[in-house]
């Protein structure tokens, strides 16, 4: 079985940091792009492992929606 997950990822002077909102502390980081989105997927599918029938139909029913803001800077 297969699902879409959100993944927020950021850049810094570190490298890049990915986390799932839907996945409550399932996070990694990479000194590339391509790095942390496999880390992260990694990360994803073993915090899926770990939960129960319950959960993971739970969490199959959530959304998390994003969207971009325009707002005026000084």
């Amino acid at each position: 079985m297969k699902c879409k997950l959100d993944v927020v990822i950021e850049k810094d002077e570190h490298g890049y940091y990915a986390y799932c909102p839907a996945l409550e502390g399932c996070q990694s980081q990479g000194s590339t792009f391509d790095e942390v989105l496999r880390n992260i997927q990694e990360a994803a599918e073993l915090y899926w492992e770990t939960l129960t029938p319950q959960e993971k139909e739970s969490l199959l029913q959530t959304r998390v929606i994003t969207t971009t803001l325009e707002v005026a800077v000084a």
